[in-house]
């Protein structure tokens, strides 16, 4: 039996009399692992969290950024953490979901992971330059449906989440179209505020700011039920008959596999209670993260689902990442 598997196998026999024998936990502070920049939308929805995570245990959850890859470094030195608790994955779309499905990585996701709790998803919104020949988004598929393999869209870069839900939406709306990867979602929505490109596809977060100054128009989000954040952007599924149509990017809290069940409940518990706080809401949405909190159990069956998703429009369109 290799290290990791020993770890695993220790952690996962813990009882709760074993856990109180080594003292309340937590009883010191706790890594959060974030693998992107300081500053990135998953960065700060996971401190905002465990800011009042850590009110509530009585002990800090430090973090640790640790990026590159695209995600994939931090994420895997949580997959090779010792599973005593101690180490918690700000975990995402991208190196969770996606990463795996269209590339190599060092770690499973479905075996060297376990689920804790959902924070939140973030909402994609269809954007146009504000001088777009269509007002809204059934014009805009009426117009872009009539004249199939004239009209471009940006993305931050091809398998990223913003490129994928975009396929999704294409697909679902039957629309043929030229796709033009940037590098980061900044530089794909300054094109489409300067005329190069027609549309995007990208998170609330990036769009709204450039929205509300006027650079580009919103047409339509990508969650079924709209947003809290936006209830101005309606719902594309609604305003562009696509039924069903309902996908965003999710933020929450992994540990590696093996930690022990009280750990993992415990964390799941006070996820929920920061997310009842109005303060963590406020800051939440104030980054353009919508809060959905959802327990072990149905993050669990959620992530099984997102997978899915992601793997179908991979598949049909042949993505893969060298």
């Amino acid at each position: 039996m290799n290290r990791r598997s020993l770890l695993a196998a220790t952690a996962g026999l813990a009882t709760p009399g074993i856990l109180r024998a080594q003292g309340a936990y937590p009883n010191r502070p706790v890594r959060m692992v974030v693998p992107w920049p300081p500053g990135q939308a998953t960065d700060l929805m996971a401190r905002v969290t465990a800011t009042k995570v850590g009110e509530l245990w009585g002990q800090p959850v430090v973090p640790e950024n640790r990026a590159g890859a695209g995600g994939m470094i931090g994420t895997d030195a949580v997959a090779k953490a010792a599973p005593d608790g101690y180490t918690i994955l700000a975990a995402s779309t991208g190196p969770i979901t996606t990463a795996p499905l269209v590339q190599r990585t060092p770690y499973d996701p479905e075996k060297d992971f376990a689920p804790v709790a959902m924070i939140g998803i973030s909402p994609y919104v269809l954007t146009v330059t504000p001088n777009f020949p269509a007002r809204s988004a059934a014009e805009f598929v009426a117009k872009v449906r009539a004249e199939p393999g004239k009209y471009t869209y940006a993305s931050s870069g091809t398998g990223a989440a913003a490129h994928l839900i975009t396929l999704m939406f294409l697909s679902a709306a039957k629309l043929d179209t030229v796709h033009v990867p940037f590098q980061g979602s900044g530089p794909a929505l300054t094109a489409v505020m300067a005329g190069q490109v027609d549309f995007a596809v990208d998170t609330l977060a990036a769009t709204g700011p450039l929205v509300r100054q006027g650079g580009l128009r919103a047409l339509g989000i990508s969650l079924a039920a709209g947003t809290e954040l936006a209830p101005e952007i309606p719902p594309l599924a609604r305003v562009a008959d696509l039924p069903g149509f309902d996908v965003g990017a999710f933020g929450g809290y992994m540990m590696p596999a093996g930690t022990p069940r009280e750990i993992v409940a415990r964390l799941a518990e006070e996820t929920g209670r920061a997310l009842a706080t109005e303060e963590v809401r406020q800051r939440l949405a104030g980054i353009g993260f919508q809060p959905l909190h959802k327990g072990t159990a149905d993050f669990t069956a959620f992530l099984r689902t997102h997978r899915e998703e992601f793997r179908k429009v991979i598949t049909e369109n042949r993505i893969q990442v060298d």
